[in-house]
């Protein structure tokens, strides 16, 4: 739930990686993302070096549209910057949402 939790409340334009989803297990992040099936904003999860990580089919094709749609630009090496894209949420906002 927690992880879930963390993909809802990534805004517009930005990113957050699997190990800042959960520290502990980033790839237990990507199997939650993966396995739900609720409408979560799944593009907005890359990987630490600010790539879209692999999988079978259309996913890294779409993933990276629906970025670039939201205003994220790639580099030409396909990463992003996460610098200016990765979303790192202040205390006082997460306790003004009631997530703390």
């Amino acid at each position: 739930d927690r992880i879930v939790e963390r993909v809802r409340e990534i805004p517009r334009g930005f990113v957050r990686t699997y190990a800042d989803l959960d520290p502990a297990a980033p790839r237990l992040a990507g199997r939650v993302l993966a396995t739900t099936h609720e409408a979560l904003p799944w593009q907005r999860v890359v990987n630490a070096q600010g790539r879209i990580s692999p999988r079978p089919g259309h996913g890294p094709h779409v993933q990276r549209l629906l970025l670039e749609e939201e205003g994220v630009v790639f580099r030409q090496d396909g990463r992003l910057d996460l610098s200016q894209y990765l979303w790192q949420p202040d205390p006082e906002w997460r306790r003004r949402k009631g997530l703390l």
